[in-house]
C-alpha cells in the first residue's frame, strides 16, 4: 500500500493494465459462472433439499424476517445502490453499448442492463456462498469459515496449507471488495456534503471522511451483531423505504407505476440473452468497465457477504434462504431503481431535461440533481447523505466481523481488540487505494480478487450437492417440514 501512495502515476498504469488483462481474458468466464450459479440456486429452491433446515430440524431463526432481510441487504449492496440508482440508468441511456442514445429504446435497454447488474445473478452468488457456509457450519458441525465449503472434496486436508490459502484469499477478497464499495460510496457522500455545506470534493477530503466514518463503524462492530449491526441495518432500511415513498408521492407517480411493471417484465424477458452477452461479435470493450466489473465485484464480496448471511440465517430452511437472499433483495432493488431511475427518465423524455448532462459531468451528483427537481431538496439531500453514512457503517462493521470470524478460525466470539483492528484496517485499505489509484485501483482490486473466488464457488457447487445428498440419507425426516401443533383437548 505504501508503494501505491509513493508511486501514484506508476500504480495507476499498472492498475489499468491489470484491469484490461483480466477483463479481456476472463470476462466470458465471469458471465458463464454467474449463470451456472443462478441456475443451481433456483434448482435448490425447488429441489427435494429445500425443506432442510439450517441447524437441523429443531433450529429456529435468531432474527425476525425484517431484521434478517435488512442485515443481508445492507451488508450486500445498500451503500452504492442508493447513489447509482440514477447514475447508472442515465449513463446507459446516454452512452448505450449499442443502438442510438437518448431514445425510448435506449431507456428500455438501460433499465434492463441496470437490473441485470444488481439483480438475480449477483444475489445468487451471495446465496450459494452463504448457504454453503451455513450448511457446513450448522448442519455438519464445522467451524464458521470459507475453507470448509470444500470439505466433501478435500476433507481434513483443509486444516493445512490448502485451507489457509483459501482463507487468505477470502480475507484479501473481502478487503478489496469492501474497499471498492466504501471508496465508491464515500465519493457520493462527499458530493452530498459539498451540496449541503460547501465541503471541497477531492481525494484528501474523502480519505478524511473514510477515517471519521470508519471510527463510527468500529464503535458499531464493538457493540456486536445484535445491538450495533442489527439496529443500524433496520434504521437504514426504514430510511430507504421512506425515500422511496417520498419520491413515489412527489414524483410522476403514474409514470413510475406503469414503467415499473413494464421494465420488470422486460428484464425478465431479456435475462437469458442479456445475461449471457459477452460482446463477442461486436468486438468492443464496453463490458470491461460495466458487466465484467460487476460480476467480479459480486464474487469479490461473496466471502464477506456469504459468511455474514450464513451467520444470521441459522434456523431458515433452504427454501426460505434461497427465496429470501435471491428474490427478496432483487425485488427491493427493482423497486428502488425503478422509482429513481424512471423518474430521471421522465425528466429527460417528457420534462425539462438536464439529468443526463449532470450525470455525464459528475456521476456522484446524480441523485442530488434529481432531488433538486422536487420539493424540499435540501431536506431530502440531507436525508440521503445521512442514510448513505449509515449504509457505509453497516457495510464496514459487517465486513470487520466477517474477517474476524475467518482469521480466528471460525470462532463467533472473539476479542474486541481484533474487531477494532480489522475495522480500522478496512478503512486504511480503502483510503490508500482511493488516494493512490482512484477508481481504477478499486475496480482492479475487485476484478483480480474476484477471479479465484469465482473458481472456488464453481467447485463448491459439486461439494454442496454431494453433501446435501448424503445429509438426506442420514436425516430422512428433513425431507418434510415439521409443523408444530398443539395437542387437541380431550372430548368432554
Amino acid at each position: 500500500m505504501l508503494i501505491t501512495v509513493l508511486n501514484q502515476e506508476s500504480a495507476k498504469g499498472i492498475f489499468v493494465q491489470a484491469q484490461s488483462y483480466v477483463s479481456d481474458k476472463f470476462g466470458w468466464f465471469y458471465v458463464l459462472a454467474v449463470n451456472i450459479i443462478l441456475v443451481f440456486t433456483i434448482y435448490l429452491g425447488f429441489s427435494k433439499y429445500n425443506n432442510i433446515r439450517i441447524g437441523g430440524t429443531n433450529a429456529r431463526p435468531e432474527f425476525s424476517n425484517f431484521a434478517w432481510l435488512s442485515m443481508l441487504f445492507n451488508a450486500g449492496i445498500g451503500l452504492v445502490l442508493m447513489f447509482y440508482s440514477v447514475a447508472e440508468p442515465i449513463l446507459h441511456f446516454s452512452n448505450p453499448p449499442y443502438g442510438e442514445a437518448g431514445t425510448l429504446q435506449a431507456a428500455k435497454q438501460a433499465m434492463n442492463i441496470t437490473y441485470l447488474h444488481w439483480g438475480l445473478h449477483g444475489w445468487a452468488v451471495y446465496a450459494l456462498m452463504g448457504l454453503s457456509i451455513a450448511f457446513f457450519t450448522y448442519n455438519k458441525g464445522l467451524p464458521l469459515g470459507i475453507r470448509w465449503i470444500l470439505y466433501p472434496l478435500l476433507g481434513d486436508r483443509l486444516k493445512g496449507s490448502i485451507g489457509n490459502a483459501i482463507d487468505v484469499t477470502a480475507v484479501v477478497s473481502t478487503m478489496f471488495g469492501l474497499a471498492t464499495t466504501l471508496g465508491l460510496g464515500i465519493q457520493n457522500i462527499n458530493s452530498g456534503m459539498n451540496y449541503l455545506f460547501g465541503l471541497a470534493e477531492n481525494t484528501t477530503v474523502q480519505v478524511v471522511l473514510i477515517g471519521i466514518i470508519t471510527i463510527c463503524a468500529t464503535i458499531s462492530v464493538v457493540s456486536g451483531l445484535h445491538k450495533g449491526i442489527q439496529a443500524l441495518s433496520k434504521v437504514a432500511s426504514v430510511m430507504a423505504i421512506m425515500l422511496m415513498l417520498f419520491m413515489l408521492i412527489v414524483g410522476p407517480t403514474l409514470f413510475i407505476l406503469k414503467s415499473t411493471v413494464q421494465s420488470t417484465g422486460s428484464y425478465l424477458q431479456s435475462i437469458i440473452g442479456l445475461g449471457t452477452w459477452t460482446e463477442a461479435y461486436k468486438g468492443t470493450h464496453w463490458m470491461d468497465s460495466w458487466t465484467f466489473f460487476y460480476w467480479a465485484w459480486w464474487f469479490a464480496w461473496a466471502p464477506f457477504v456469504g459468511l455474514f448471511i450464513a451467520r444470521i440465517s441459522k434456523g431458515r430452511t433452504i427454501k426460505e434462504f434461497i427465496f429470501g437472499v435471491v428474490l427478496g433483495p432483487t425485488a427491493a432493488i427493482i423497486l428502488w431503481i425503478s422509482i429513481f431511475g424512471n423518474t430521471a427518465f421522465y425528466i429527460e423524455l417528457f420534462g425539462a431535461g438536464g439529468i443526463t448532462e449532470a450525470v455525464n459531468t459528475d456521476t456522484t451528483t446524480a441523485l442530488f440533481r434529481l432531488l433538486e427537481y422536487f420539493p424540499l431538496p435540501y431536506v431530502s439531500i440531507a436525508f440521503v447523505v445521512l442514510a448513505g453514512i449509515i449504509f457505509f457503517v453497516t457495510s464496514s462493521d459487517s465486513g470487520s466481523l466477517v474477517i474476524d470470524f475467518i482469521t480466528s478460525g471460525g470462532k463467533e466470539k472473539t476479542a474486541v481488540q481484533l474487531r477494532i483492528f480489522w475495522a480500522l484496517l478496512e478503512g486504511i485499505v480503502a483510503a490508500v487505494l482511493l488516494y493512490g489509484g482512484g477508481l481504477i485501483a478499486l475496480q482492479t482490486g475487485s476484478l483480480v480478487t474476484g477471479l479465484p473466488v469465482c473458481v472456488l464457488m464453481l467447485v463448491s457447487i459439486y461439494a454442496l450437492r454431494k453433501a446435501l445428498k448424503q445429509y438426506l440419507i442420514e436425516n430422512p425426516t428433513d425431507k418434510i417440514e415439521v409443523i408444530e401443533t398443539k395437542p387437541k383437548s380431550p372430548a368432554p
